[in-house]
Formats: structure tokens, sequence, C-alpha cells
């Protein structure tokens, strides 16, 4: 996430030149993409601590999972919280509140105290489960406002690679979790006691970096525009646009803010949104999107690759050092959406990332029933599945709904609309983190990843039919396609 840089080539607008490099963009992303940092770190920190968590704090299973899932679930309502906030306060604000959320979400779980075990109103599991609730809001928030406020920052030549970073940064969170875990659990284990709180501390400095750089970093000018701060908004659009570029975009967002019925100082409600057929229609497409990201299972993997593993017939150490391969290639495959974001239609890599998914479903469930339990080959093989899964999910399907849903709602309804969707999206994503476990121990793996696989061929037919494209047009360009309607028409 270095300088933001536009490539000469690209296609200027009303005939003006496209922007030139700019470095406060590349500043203002990488600041911003701490929110997505931190969402990667805090979902993926409790695949390696939760052994050590409920044994200190004596946890029975059920608590475990109300732990572990009580996050997600949280990140649900954050989302839909968050976005309304970020239409109230602005973008930015929004942004450095959900860093103290995550700082004090991670103290409490840090300063959990010990009780006695399977204590299930205990002051220990109760103030763990407080502090993870607040870590869940944080990063429901995150997932919501960052890319929107990123989206509406970037230039239309790079919107697609700007904003898609902060998938990037999710999964390199969640790698650093996986790395840190492994680093704490093979070198402090036995000589320090409370391992599981040196690991969850950990999130806390990355929450201090984006409240300091949030403090310096700008609002959206288009957030600014539709509150009638037309000159903060134009002071705004000359830090990050050629002197060529400024007027010409501050006036189609004004005219798009106009001819939408937009008034100075509020977004639509919900009511307002329901009374729009489109507005209806945008949300519940939305809404699809989300949730079909979500059925892929991904989550599944990044909650439990340890134990998918060692279903697969490797011990808890091998399962423990071989799920770091996920979010490496997790990695791996965000660098390459990156790459393809603003030259690949979204709707093309949603297609081209369910139907990979989907197929490595499906032989996932043909490995698992072929090779049988004790087989040496069965775990070599699904671990090498599992990882062109997650490398298929994150090259052509991730990155792409996060950008998509920060692009798809107008600006009066960014924030309820995106809200809505991710809220959607995080209460399957929270369904998926409660029952997988029970689902593979009572259905197995082969039955498991083959639900995953009927679900992605129906989500699928959805993309082809439903899904709007949003590349190679601007934000304002959208809206008025949307409140027309003209955006459902062209599908194809």
């Amino acid at each position: 996430m270095t300088d933001t840089q536009v490539p000469q080539s690209s296609p200027p607008i009303d005939g003006k030149p496209s922007v030139a490099p700019n470095k406060r963009l590349g500043q203002i992303s990488l600041i911003a993409c701490l929110g997505g940092l931190l969402f990667g770190y805090d979902t993926g920190v409790a695949n390696g601590a939760e052994g050590h968590m409920a044994q200190e704090l004596g946890l029975t299973t059920l608590q475990l999972g109300v732990v572990i899932s009580s996050l997600v679930f949280a990140a649900a309502f954050g989302a839909l919280i968050a976005g309304r906030i970020s239409d109230a306060i602005g973008r930015r604000r929004t942004i450095i509140l959900l860093s103290l959320l995550f700082f004090a979400g991670a103290l409490l779980v840090v300063f959990s105290p010990s009780g006695p075990p399977g204590e299930f109103y205990g002051p220990g599991f109760g103030v763990l489960v407080a502090g993870r609730i607040m870590l869940g809001l944080a990063v429901g928030g995150a997932s919501t406002v960052v890319p929107v406020y990123l989206a509406e920052l970037a230039p239309l030549e790079i919107r697609g690679s700007l904003s898609g970073r902060n998938e990037l940064a999710i999964v390199l969170g969640q790698l650093l979790a996986f790395v840190i875990n492994a680093i704490i659990a093979s070198t402090l284990h036995g000589v320090v006691d409370g391992i599981w709180r040196i690991m969850f501390a950990v999130c806390a400095v990355p929450a201090v970096a984006l409240f300091i750089g949030m403090l310096r970093m700008p609002e959206s000018p288009r957030w600014l525009v539709s509150h009638g701060r037309y000159d903060e908004a134009r002071k705004v659009m000359q830090t990050i646009r050629n002197p060529e570029r400024v007027n010409i975009e501050l006036e189609d967002i004004m005219q798009a803010h106009t001819a939408n019925g937009g008034q100075a100082g509020r977004g639509m409600g919900l009511r307002e949104v329901l009374s729009n057929k489109w507005l209806v229609r945008l949300v519940i497409v939305g809404i699809g999107v989300a949730v079909a990201q979500q059925l892929t299972g991904i989550n599944a993997i990044m909650y439990y690759g340890t134990r998918v593993l060692e279903e697969s017939g490797m011990n808890a150490e091998q399962a423990v050092i071989a799920n770091i391969s996920f979010g490496v290639v997790a990695v791996i495959g965000g660098i390459v959406a990156l790459r393809n974001m603003d030259r690949l239609d979204r709707r093309t890599t949603f297609i081209l990332g369910l139907s990979l998914t989907t197929t490595f479903h499906i032989l996932i469930a043909i490995a698992g029933s072929v090779l049988p339990v004790g087989n040496s080959m069965r775990p070599i093989v699904i671990l090498v599945l599992v990882v062109g899964f997650v490398l298929s999910m994150q090259s052509f399907l991730n990155v792409a709904v996060w950008v998509w849903l920060a692009e798809i709602f107008p600006v009066q309804v960014k924030g309820i609309g995106c809200g809505i969707s991710v809220f959607c999206g995080w209460a399957v994503n929270g369904v998926v983190a409660l029952f997988f476990p029970t689902l593979v121990s009572g259905i197995g793996l082969t039955a498991s990843f083959l639900i995953f696989a009927v679900v992605g061929a129906l989500a699928l037919i959805f993309i082809v039919k439903f899904v709007p494209e949003t590349r190679g047009r601007s934000l304002e360009e959208l809206d008025r396609e949307i409140y027309s309607g003209r955006i459902f028409s062209r599908q194809s």
C-alpha cells in the first residue's frame, strides 16, 4: 500500500488529463486500511488462541462457541449501526470512533479475570464476551465504512484497486494473527502464563495508529457535498486531484446530489429507501451479494481451518502449522485481485470466483469421499484443494464484493444500503461460525462441502441474472442510473 499512481494512459474525463500520481491518496489509504488490518487480526486471532484461553478461564465448549461467535454476530450490528452513523457524522469521524472501540475491546479481552471453571455468568466470562462484542462492533463498522470512505475519495480510474486495498489489509491481518499466534505459542508456551492475552493485546497497537492517523486525514468530499459543505469539499479535492480535475468532478458530484433530490445535511432514512422501488431492488441485490460471499464457506476455513485439517487426518501440531498456508495464499490472492480490479469487470470476477470456489467445493467433497480416513494422501490432497479454494476466493471474489458494495449505493443511502447488506452478510457469517463445527462432526467433510457447492451454484445464477456492473463509471453516473432504473437493464 504505497503511493497511489494512475497510469497516464488511463482514459481522460471530459477531455481532461487523468489524475496525476498522488502521495496524499497513498497516505490516506495506508491509514484507513489499518481498519481492515484490525478487522483481519481480530477475526483471525481466535484461530490459535482459543485453546489456551479456554484452558486458563475454564471455558466449556458452549462458552467457547459463544466467545468466538459473539464477535461475528456483533459485527452484523456494527455494520448496520456504523453505516448510519457515518451518514450522519462523516466517514472520517466514524473511523476514529471505531479505532477507540478496537482499543477498548482489546483491553477488556486482555484483562478478563479468571473465574471458576464452567461458571457461565462469572465475571471472567462476562468481561471476555463484552470485549469480544465491542471488537465485533468495531470489525463490522470497519467492514462497512472503510471501503466506502476509500471509494468516495478515489478517482474513477483506480477506484477498484484503491478501495480493494482494504480487503488486502484484512487478509494481511489474518495472516499476521496466524503467524504471531504460532510464534507466541512456540516461544512462550510454558514460560509465560496467559499467552492468549498477549495474542489479543497485539491488536491494540494498530488501533492506536489508526486513531492518531485518522486525526490527520480528510473527510470524504462526497459526504461533505451531501451536507452542503462545498468549500471544504473543494479543499479536500485540491489535495487529491489534478487542478484540471477538481472543478469537473466537484460539479458532477454537486449536480448528481441536486438531481437526486438531496437535501444538505441528511441522507435518506429507511422509509424513504423503501418508497423507491429501484432502491429497494438495489438493497435486495446488495444483500444477495453479501450473503453469497459468506455462504462460500470462506470464513469457516479462516475460523476453523485447523479443525478441517484435523478432520482430514492431520494431527493438531501439523494442522496449526499448515493453517498458516491459508493466510499466505489469501494475501497472494488479494494481490492478484488488486492487479485485476481495474482491468476486469466486477461481474466477470464474481462469475470466475464462484465458478472456481464451487469447483473446489466439489473436489474437496470427492476427495473426502474417495480417500478414506487413514489414507496417507487424504490430508495432503484436502490441504491442496482447500488452499486452491482460498486462493480462488481471494483472487476473484472477496475483494470484488467489498469494492462493489462500496460503489453501488448512491451517496445519500450508502451508509444504510451498505450497512443493511453487510449486516445480512455478517449474520450469515455468524450462523456459519456457530454451526460449522457441528455440521462437520455431524454429517462429515464430504456432505458439508457439497452443501457449499449447491449454494455456490445458486449464487452463480443470481449473479448472472440480477447483479449490475459498476466498473468504468463514476459514482455520480451510477447514482443517476440507479434512480432511473437504467442500471438494471445493463447487466450484461
